[in-house]
C-alpha cells in the first residue's frame, strides 16, 4: 500500500502464567492493532508473540482468539503480516498461513518495508551462543523431534512448556536478567557488523528478544540497530513512517 506506515513489534508473550492479568494484556495488544489499522500496509511481528504454540495436524491450542481474530481483521483489511517465530512460538506451522494470510518465515531474513532494506530477526538464532542453546534450539526445529513431540498428549506437553518457560521468568532477579539482556543486545550488535560487511546494502537491524526498546546508532559505518522492547511489563513498538524516518515508541492509550 502506498503512502501508509510499518509496524513492528515482539515478545508480547501472550498467555504467559506470570504475566498480571493475561487476559487485560490481550486486550490491550488488540486496541494497538486497531489504533493502526488505518494506516498500516506491513506489520512485522518478530517473534514470542505467544508464550507457547504447538500445532497439532488437526487442533491448535485454545486462547489467543481475540488477537488471532484481530490478525484476521487486519489482514482482510489489506495489512500484510509476517510473523517471524520466536523460542516460544516456534512452532507454527500452516494454520495461521492459511487461515489468516499471514506469512511464517524462520530465523533471520532480509525484507523491504518501506523501500528500506532491513534484517528483521527475533534474535535466538543469530550471533554465538553456547552449546546447550543451539542444541536446545536444534531439537526445536529437527522434523523428527517434532513428530515425536506432537505424540505425546498435550495434557502432559502444555503444563511443561508453560512451567518451563514461567520458571525461566521469574527465578532471576531484575539485575541477572539485566546482565543477560545486555550480553544479548551485545551479541546482536556484533552479529550485526559481521552481517554489514558482507551486505552494506542493509539499512537497519531489528530484533526482539532481549526485552529491552533500545537502538544502537551511534557507531559510524553502521545502521541502526533497533530492539523492540517487550509487552510484558511495556509496550513498545517501532514505526517506520512512509518517509524512511524510524520511531520507537511506547503505545500510550487516551
Amino acid at each position: 500500500m502506498v503512502g501508509k506506515n510499518t509496524y513492528f513489534i515482539s515478545d508480547l508473550h501472550l498467555g504467559a502464567k506470570y504475566m498480571h492479568d493475561p487476559l487485560e494484556r490481550e486486550r490491550r495488544v488488540c486496541r494497538f492493532l486497531d489504533s493502526i489499522k488505518d494506516d498500516a500496509a506491513q506489520l512485522y511481528l518478530l517473534g514470542d508473540i505467544l508464550d507457547y504454540w504447538y500445532e497439532y495436524k488437526y487442533v491448535v491450542p485454545r486462547g489467543y482468539i481475540r488477537f488471532l481474530g484481530k490478525l484476521a481483521e487486519l489482514a482482510d483489511a489489506g495489512v500484510s503480516i509476517t510473523w517471524v517465530t520466536g523460542n516460544h512460538d516456534v512452532w507454527l506451522f500452516d494454520y495461521l498461513r492459511d487461515q489468516i494470510g499471514l506469512t511464517v518465515l524462520y530465523g533471520h531474513t532480509m525484507v523491504e518495508a518501506a523501500g528500506k532494506r532491513v534484517l528483521i530477526a527475533h534474535g535466538d538464532d543469530v550471533g554465538v551462543q553456547h552449546a546447550m542453546y543451539r542444541f536446545t534450539r536444534w531439537c526445536f526445529y529437527n522434523k523428527v523431534c517434532q513428530w515425536l513431540y506432537a505424540g505425546i498428549h498435550p495434557r502432559w506437553t502444555y503444563p511443561i512448556a508453560t512451567g518451563w518457560s514461567n520458571e525461566n521468568r521469574t527465578r532471576r532477579n531484575p539485575q541477572e536478567q539485566q546482565a543477560i539482556s545486555d550480553r544479548a543486545a551485545n551479541r546482536l550488535v556484533d552479529f550485526s557488523r559481521q552481517y554489514h560487511k558482507a551486505h552494506p546494502e542493509v539499512e537497519a537491524f531489528i530484533y526482539g528478544h532481549i526485552h529491552i526498546a533500545r537502538v544502537h546508532d551511534q557507531e559510524p559505518g553502521l545502521p541502526p540497530v533497533f530492539f523492540l522492547g517487550e509487552w510484558i511489563n511495556h509496550s513498545t513498538y517501532l514505526k517506520l513512517d512512509t518517509d524512511g524516518v524510524f520511531q520507537l515508541l511506547n503505545y500510550e492509550e487516551q
